[in-house]
């Protein structure tokens, strides 16, 4: 019996995770529009918080596109560079 309560717990997240495999993206999406306006207030350009930032111009615009999944360390990186508070 105790398997099945586990199976039961269990079903329901794996329905919540499916249904919201992409909310990440949400997150992204406002992280981007976040920098994209301290980037202009700043009048930083993408290759000038890339330096920054200790990687590729085209990383900083996949980050902009608010596609990428980012990581703690990148968040980071893009606090220090811009000045702004993301967590």
């Amino acid at each position: 019996m105790a398997e099945k309560q586990i199976d039961m717990v269990l079903i329901p997240d794996l329905e919540i995770t499916e249904n919201n495999s992409e909310k990440w993206m949400y997150h992204s999406q406002a992280i981007a529009v976040n920098m994209s306006n301290r980037m202009e207030e700043l009048g930083m350009t993408q290759r000038a918080l890339a330096e920054k930032m200790n990687c590729t111009q085209q990383y900083v615009s996949k980050v902009l596109k608010g596609r990428e999944n980012l990581s703690l360390e990148t968040l980071c990186k893009i606090e220090n560079a811009l000045g702004i508070k993301i967590l």
